[in-house]
């Protein structure tokens, strides 16, 4: 827990002023990177703050950016255990002859899936996309209709997919901010693969061929994602570092060269971990108050959050965090484990950056029959003496 953060704790019904804190030192902060782009997006991946953005809704292709959705289709069926690194592939003549880049897999073979997830990963393989779709739906056609699936269910508001490679075709689009939240989930959901992406050769048939992200080589801080490149399209890179206990992403998308993608993309990075900083306010499970429960087996509640409660705010300012418990009034018992209770509101001076859900970190069953009536008086004298019978 952040020891400079001020708790205070108040009900829904009648919840307190949040005093303003004492001013403090500020570190001065320049205005972001104008970058030679169409768009481009930055976040922190652990608390989901916007650092900098333009045009990040823009509807744009995603070229080849489109295999992390195809990429995170495979390692969602691991996790599930539908399918296992070592299943074997058959290739079609279909994935085959897909044209672009490459993992040159042959017709008729059997290939395993791990090797196709690094051909797709690394090798920007537009085969291998082909033939993990034609395993996983039956054809691009129904995988694409999974993909928008999941991209509906991940919030990605301004994408549609239309293949699992990124090549051309008018009805696929994204944008900046889908693909930064595509790339969060990723690295969230399935962190035992996300090592692949940090990967920087891939040998396939005795052809070693070098993941297309520049900044693999120059930052050693840098550990993903993926490039994209079609003439419509441009070059676009999102990428992700992690410098400390701090992790970025960023998406740059329609700039004109390889090294063009690697040096905007390596100014947002610079941006961010130079300007602003990510601290944990709050572990998962920690105890924030204890309220009083009627008609129960206990008299008191744990509650908390349930995940941990990550800030990212300019360096130098945590001086300036206060939290409030805005904790329901009159709980009253049944009240299960993880049920929602109130909020954490978290402000940086006057600005609120940020709420989470209090929610009840253990079980209190009802009480008996004679443990109910005697709180029922109980409440009845504290809420006509303002509270003198708790």
């Amino acid at each position: 827990m952040l020891l400079a953060c001020l708790l205070m704790v108040s009900t829904l019904a009648s919840a307190q002023s949040v005093p303003v804190p004492q001013p403090q030192p500020q570190t001065m902060i320049p205005s972001p990177p104008q970058l030679a782009a169409k768009s481009w997006f930055l976040m922190d991946a652990a608390s989901g703050r916007v650092l900098v953005e333009h045009n990040a809704d823009e509807r744009l292709p995603p070229a080849s950016l489109t295999k992390l959705m195809t990429a995170y289709l495979v390692e969602r069926e691991l996790d599930r255990g539908n399918i296992t690194l070592d299943d074997m592939v058959r290739i079609s003549e279909n994935a085959w002859r897909t044209g672009g880049s490459k993992m040159f897999i042959e017709v008729d073979t059997q290939v395993k899936i791990r090797d196709l997830l690094y051909g797709i990963i690394i090798a920007s393989g537009n085969d291998a996309s082909v033939a993990v779709a034609e395993h996983l739906a039956g054809g691009e056609v129904p995988f694409a209709d999974l993909m928008n699936q999941h991209a509906t269910r991940l919030g990605l508001h301004n994408t549609n997919f239309a293949n699992a490679t990124g090549l051309p075709h008018p009805e696929q689009y994204s944008s900046a901010r889908d693909m930064a939240l595509l790339s969060q989930y990723i690295i969230n959901d399935y962190p035992e693969h996300y090592a692949i992406y940090a990967e920087k050769y891939f040998t396939f048939s005795d052809i070693r061929q070098p993941n297309r992200n520049r900044l693999l080589w120059r930052d050693s801080t840098v550990d993903g994602l993926k490039t994209g490149w079609t003439t419509e399209a441009g070059y676009g890179l999102v990428a992700s570092a992690k410098r400390d206990d701090m992790r970025l992403i960023s998406v740059v998308m329609g700039t004109s060269s390889e090294e063009a993608r690697a040096q905007e993309t390596q100014k947002l990075l610079s941006y961010g971990f130079r300007y602003f900083e990510t601290v944990k306010l709050y572990d998962a499970g920690s105890v924030l108050n204890t309220p009083r429960v009627w008609g129960g087996d206990s008299n008191e509640l744990p509650v908390g959050v349930d995940q941990d409660v990550m800030m990212t705010m300019p360096r130098a300012r945590n001086q300036e965090l206060s939290a409030r418990l805005d904790i329901q009034g009159d709980l009253t018992a049944p009240i299960e484990s993880g049920q929602r209770v109130g909020t954490v509101e978290v402000r940086l001076g006057e600005e609120v950056v940020g709420e989470q859900p209090l929610v009840a970190l253990a079980t209190v069953e009802e009480g008996g029959f004679v443990k109910k009536l005697f709180d029922q008086v109980r409440r009845f004298f504290s809420n006509l003496v303002g509270g003198w019978f708790d």
